[in-house]
């Protein structure tokens, strides 16, 4: 249990009334990962915090970690709303799967720095105008470890070429070259194009993501490919992603990218 007043920064994952007029806001923070907080009469007029924990909204706070047990705010130093993320209907989706999935991949109290600022930097670029179908997919395919799921997607898993085509394979747990391909009948029988944006997923630094333009027979097969791995390899799904795939319909899908020389500028991706 921490007594001393903590500064830190928290993103607002989700809210649930708590008895007459109390609030428990679930954050993901920067330093102590997902944490609850109980903010007494935060639904009473004239709450003074009530803007730093709606829904989208990246707060700095002081107040006091507990663990186990609520955590409490007891000062509000500024806060970032993501206001065309909570305008849009469609941007508001994909974040909220984005955030739903980081909320399932972690135990509660389990500091995850790299995944806070994945998420701060997901929603920023969402909300600047980014293809959110991109950052989700990005999303997708680097959780997966989190969820126990580690794909090889350097080479073939069984000999570990990757000079020949090469396709997914949920029986050997990541990629197969053509000539192993006879071993998994079920393999995904994937494109080269989509592979190849796969790969690029599972290591893509999200800061570094620029313009998207990429077809729409591509932006089908990937999200088929990773609906298919989360169905099949994972097992979970967000509540959240059952709302996306409604609001897309059954053509739903994901954008790809490719990146663009030299490393240090932001990568344009295209096809």
């Amino acid at each position: 249990m921490s007594q001393a007043p903590e500064d830190f920064r928290g993103l607002v994952l989700a809210r649930f009334n708590y008895k007459e007029s109390d609030l428990l806001v679930k954050m993901l923070t920067d330093h102590f990962g997902k944490r609850m907080f109980l903010f007494r009469r935060a639904r009473k007029p004239g709450f003074k915090m009530t803007a730093a924990v709606l829904p989208f909204t990246l707060s700095n706070f002081t107040g006091r970690i507990n663990a186990p047990g609520l955590s409490y705010v007891q000062a509000v130093r500024g806060s970032h709303a993501f206001t065309k993320i909570s305008a849009d209907l469609t941007l508001n989706a994909y974040s909220s799967y984005i955030l739903a999935l980081i909320d399932m991949a972690f135990d509660e109290d389990t500091p995850i720095p790299e995944w806070f600022r994945f998420a701060e930097q997901a929603l920023t670029l969402i909300d600047q105008g980014t293809d959110p179908q991109i950052v989700t997919n990005i999303a997708e395919i680097q959780l997966l470890p989190a969820f126990g799921v580690g794909p090889n997607w350097r080479g073939c898993s069984v000999c570990g070429r990757n000079d020949l085509p090469l396709d997914f394979s949920d029986k050997y747990g990541g990629l197969l070259c053509s000539d192993h391909w006879q071993l998994d009948e079920r393999r995904y029988h994937a494109s080269e194009r989509a592979i190849y944006y796969l790969r690029l997923f599972s290591h893509v630094d999200i800061a570094t993501v620029g313009k998207v333009a990429v077809s729409e027979q591509t932006r089908r097969e990937l999200r088929t490919m990773i609906d298919r791995m989360y169905d099949g390899l994972v097992g979970v799904q967000p509540k959240a992603k059952r709302f996306l795939d409604e609001l897309n319909g059954a053509g739903s899908h994901i954008q790809a990218l490719k990146p663009r020389k030299p490393k240090n500028s932001p990568s344009d991706f295209s096809e």
